[in-house]
């Protein structure tokens, strides 16, 4: 989806909000403050924070994606690199945690239309590591299992590497994925 420049500024800041903090730490107030628009006017781009909330998610995975590409016969091990490298500068370089692993951590509490994008990141996710897996050889019935265990230990590294205030734990804990 195309956003107009105040809807992807409005977008850009509570991502970064919600990607320090999580789903409850942004609010329309906030957003119209940092922006320099009055919060009526982040109402009119998305009617409610359940609307934004979801917006959000969708846009962050339909990027995450479209930044990896589409699996490709030439070169999986490649791939798999370029995907630990996504979590690793959001991270390190970027100093932001992965939004959808935010979400994820707080799914119960979310909305349904942002708790459904949140499930779609993850699962858009799986289904294309799962298809670099295959590439590589991994049965079809192992690949999600494989994917689903590097979904996890990258966003598992984030939490921990975060928690611990150790950037240096996130490339240990990943080696094997770089």
């Amino acid at each position: 989806m195309t956003y107009s420049e105040t809807a992807s500024r409005i977008l850009d800041s509570a991502e970064r909000m919600a990607r320090q903090g999580g789903y409850n730490s942004f609010s329309f107030r906030e957003i119209a403050t940092e922006i320099g628009i009055k919060s009526a006017s982040v109402h009119y781009h998305f009617a409610n924070k359940e609307v934004l909330g979801a917006a959000l998610a969708e846009r962050y995975t339909n990027r995450f994606l479209d930044g990896l590409g589409e699996p490709t016969a030439e070169d999986a091990d490649e791939m798999l690199r370029r995907y630990a490298a996504s979590y690793r500068q959001a991270l390190i370089e970027d100093g932001q945690m992965c939004l959808c692993g935010m979400f994820g951590a707080e799914i119960s509490d979310l909305p349904d239309p942002v708790a459904r994008q949140t499930r779609a990141f993850f699962v858009r996710n799986i289904q294309w590591l799962g298809q670099v897996f295959q590439i590589k050889g991994v049965e079809p019935e192992d690949a999600e299992t494989e994917a689903a265990r590097m979904i996890a230990a990258l966003e598992g590294a984030m939490i921990l590497s975060r928690s611990l205030q150790d950037d240096t734990l996130f490339d240990r804990i990943t080696a094997g994925y770089s």
